[in-house]
């Protein structure tokens, strides 16, 4: 239970390690139509945003080492992941699908946080059936 808790995890910090230093190395004119004047505010929001996601890997990866210690924060954890995925699909319904592998993404987000919850709910019975 534990070994497939730290795989999940190291999967989900991954994704934040690797997204978040995408995303704050290209910045939002990368993502802007050639000769868009420059959008310094929304540069500003994505960056500070990427930077959140970034650092989020370095929780998850404490996290994972540190797993015998963890309780109640893995829940919490699983909502931030499962809730990466509800953004992405908030995103879909508002704006449309940017393609196959952003909704494989939202899939794998909402997944990877509800396996958490449900792996910290069966490890968190699993230990309160030995103390007992």
């Amino acid at each position: 239970m534990e070994t497939a808790l730290q795989i999940i995890l190291g999967l989900a910090a991954s994704i934040c390690l690797l997204g978040g230093l995408n995303l704050l190395n290209k910045g939002a004119m990368a993502f802007l139509p050639k000769g868009h004047p420059p959008a310094v505010v929304l540069n500003h929001l994505l960056r500070f945003t990427s930077g959140i996601y970034f650092a989020l890997g370095f929780l998850l990866i404490y996290v994972a080492y540190t797993l015998p210690q963890q309780r109640d924060l893995l829940y919490f954890i699983g909502i931030v992941v499962a809730s990466a995925g509800a953004g992405r699909a908030w995103s879909i319904i508002r704006m449309g699908a940017p393609g196959m592998y952003f909704k494989a993404m939202m899939v794998l987000e909402f997944a990877l946080g509800l396996a958490i919850i449900i792996l910290q709910w069966s490890r968190s019975g699993m230990m309160l059936a030995q103390v007992q």
